[in-house]
């Protein structure tokens, strides 16, 4: 190898090197005392309550696997939900092309993230045991996406129906913790 290209792949030592040094930060008011941390006035806590309490019980709508045109009908019925911290816990049972099977999962009070696991044997067609409800939106708009990967998945999309209004009165007590598996 040549000389000049062999000096040009190692590097030379140098007095250049200057650390990195962040600035300080400095509040609206001048000082650099910004000893206050981020307030957050948003009480995800308080809103796992109110949808526990004001989020209807009974959804419809339909369900399209990916890749198919048939859409399939689709009633939830949300049996008992329970604040927990920022989280509403879920049950209740998700009928999907007549074939019902019970559920369970997480409502994030916060960001309107939706979990559901299908918990029956017999489960709706093209759906398998492991597969999971996954909605950004809450139960507007969501997916069942498939445990493996030679299944597609597919759209469900939920609406509330107004007939089965939240129980008004019920009494708080703590959910059993029931085994998925």
């Amino acid at each position: 190898m040549p000389l000049p290209l062999l000096l040009a792949l190692t590097p030379l030592p140098s007095d250049a090197f200057v650390p990195f040094v962040p600035p300080m930060a400095v509040g609206a008011s001048g000082s650099e005392d910004l000893n206050v941390g981020a307030v957050e006035t948003f009480d995800s806590q308080g809103r796992a309550a109110v949808l526990a309490r004001d989020l209807p019980r009974a959804w419809s709508g339909t369900y399209r696997p990916y890749g198919s045109p048939e859409a399939m009908p689709v009633e939830l019925r949300l049996e008992s939900l329970n604040a927990m911290g920022q989280m509403v816990d879920l049950r209740g049972q998700l009928t999907i092309g007549g074939v019902t099977t019970p559920i369970q999962g997480n409502l994030n009070a916060k960001s309107d993230q939706l979990d559901l696991l299908l918990l029956g044997d017999r489960l709706p067609a093209g759906m398998e045991p492991g597969g999971t409800v996954m909605g950004l939106e809450g139960f507007t708009l969501s997916a069942w996406q498939a445990p493996r990967l030679v299944t597609l998945g597919g759209r469900l999309q939920l609406v509330p129906q107004l007939s089965l209004a939240p129980p008004s009165n019920r009494p708080d007590s703590t959910p059993s913790i029931r085994g998925l598996w």
